[in-house]
């Protein structure tokens, strides 16, 4: 006779390294689950403000087929999730600049890969950790159908094409977007040159930031000034110590230069002594 198994319901699984195990199923018509691991997210050397420490669930083992969409949409009936990230393999936060669209980024390979949901409330991280290992979550539902296997292929190859009034759109915005950066660089260098002019004397406009900006290292164009006037220095020294007998001359006031500040030494010192002396009386 089989063991009852009503003792061993309704429990968690927790693993070593503090994950909890939890059973994702396809669809209710397919028997086989598939196992991830949920913890925690606390890396305290990570101080970004796209995965609170708090509100952070780190995930392992998520199948090829569950995009962020569908992981936010699984993890939903949880609570109300605030965004989701998924990786090829664990990692601090990246940004890697503007946001494209999806005409201009390559396709990503399909493989098991980890994830970062973020949630709006601290409780719902607890709800997820205390679920039941024995009551696998379903992906594919009939309000949202995930698409596997030539459905999958079918549903992509039409995705693929793109509408020429959406494609100009998005090329437009991408335009607009370049266009603004590179005029904000360029004002930003402009600025920067006119602060680093210096008049015909040689001297240099300091003016004040404003208040709670940082400093920003020295610009090419300070750069290419202080190379001219290092330059010019080089230029009028060009001929010094050039003929033996200024070199010889150099050194002479220089040994000279040494005996009078050993002689001043010396003389400060016996000075030291003297206010130093002991008188009791």
């Amino acid at each position: 006779m089989a063991p009852s198994r009503s003792k061993h319901a309704n429990q968690t699984c927790v693993i070593p390294g503090g994950f909890t195990v939890l059973s994702l199923q396809f669809s209710t018509d397919i028997v086989a689950q598939h196992k991830i691991c949920v913890k925690e997210h606390r890396v305290r050397a990570e101080k970004t403000t796209q995965r609170p420490l708090d509100r952070t669930l780190f995930v392992l083992n998520i199948p090829p087929y569950c995009s962020e969409g569908v992981i936010k949409e699984l993890f939903s009936q949880f609570g109300p999730v605030q965004s989701v990230e998924l990786r090829e393999k664990p990692g601090s936060f990246e940004h890697s600049g503007p946001k494209l669209a999806k005409y201009f980024t390559p396709a990503q390979k399909q493989r098991f890969r980890v994830g970062y949901i973020v949630f709006q409330k601290a409780i719902i991280i607890t709800a997820v950790k205390s679920h039941p290992h024995d009551v696998p979550l379903v992906v594919s539902t009939e309000q949202q159908p995930v698409w596997t296997g030539l459905q999958k292929w079918i549903h992509q190859y039409k995705q693929s094409f793109a509408q020429p009034d959406k494609l100009q759109e998005a090329v437009d915005t991408f335009m607009q977007d370049y266009d603004t950066r590179k005029e904000q660089e360029a004002e930003r260098q402009k600025e920067e040159a006119e602060e680093q002019l210096e008049d015909e004397e040689g001297w240099v406009k300091v003016t004040r930031g404003k208040s709670g900006t940082k400093t920003r290292p020295h610009s090419e164009v300070s750069n290419q000034k202080a190379l001219q006037k290092e330059s010019r220095k080089r230029k009028r020294k060009e001929l010094m110590n050039f003929y033996t007998w200024q070199h010889r001359n150099t050194q002479k006031e220089h040994i000279a230069e040494l005996r009078k500040k050993f002689e001043e030494d010396k003389q400060r010192i016996a000075l030291l002594r003297a206010q130093r002396k002991f008188r009791p009386y």
